[in-house]
């Protein structure tokens, strides 16, 4: 091989080496499509911080012209190079469940859809969260669903909390004087109020992380 040949081939690995580090595997793989990702420091600062989570979905069936999916959301850490599973929804919790095939049809339920709400520093500074907020619905207005994720030992990850409502609830991060709060909107419903008929169409809630508790004010949410 002539000496331009082996220089070449020198800086082609280079080059290949330096494209691998910028771009970690995932491993396992996320099921199905990716859709979104979203990267979020979820131990704080650093390269070895650095968590990506991913929005994935594969397709189940078609039925009438319409298509069933089951959703996927997955979380990774960096480690060692590559970004390592550590939470994957369905199978270690919510907000997502198993979607499954109606007895003697060719529809599945319930219908599914998952979106990123943001980041954000509601429990520690400089420590971020993952906010989801995910809809699942059969054969009324269904059930939504925000989950904040967080950090926790041994390099794991779990959801630190999680607000549901009827038919419809979203969040947004906002950044205040004394810290990051969660906006959360959707219609309200007191106790035994019909799914036709909120008692009140639009409510807007602050949910804020204080001496260890989350608060939500007012209380128009289910908070858990």
């Amino acid at each position: 091989m002539r000496a331009s040949d082996v220089a070449l081939a020198g800086v082609l690995f280079c080059a290949a080496s330096l494209f691998a580090d910028a771009n970690p595997q995932f491993v396992p793989a996320p099921p199905g499509d990716a859709v979104d990702s979203k990267v979020v420091y979820l131990s704080g600062s650093g390269s070895e911080a650095q968590w990506k989570a991913v929005i994935s979905k594969k397709l189940l069936g078609s039925s009438n012209g319409m298509d069933f999916y089951q959703w996927y959301l997955s979380i990774y850490a960096l480690r060692r190079g590559a970004f390592r599973l550590r939470y994957q929804s369905p199978g270690n919790g919510g907000p997502l469940s198993v979607v499954t095939r109606t007895h003697g049809t060719t529809t599945w339920f319930p219908m599914q859809d998952i979106d990123f709400s943001g980041v954000g520093s509601l429990m520690q500074p400089s420590v971020q969260n993952l906010i989801v907020q995910s809809h699942e619905a059969a054969a009324d207005c269904g059930g939504a669903t925000v989950t904040v994720f967080a950090g926790g030992p041994g390099g794991s990850v779990a959801p630190a909390v999680t607000i549901t409502n009827f038919c419809d609830l979203g969040a947004t991060v906002q950044h205040t004087s004394s810290g990051d709060v969660l906006r959360l909107d959707g219609p309200y419903y007191a106790p035994n109020a019909p799914l036709c008929c909120p008692t009140k169409p639009e409510a807007t809630a602050t949910l804020r992380y204080r001496g260890g508790k989350w608060i939500e004010s007012p209380k128009y949410f289910n908070v858990k």
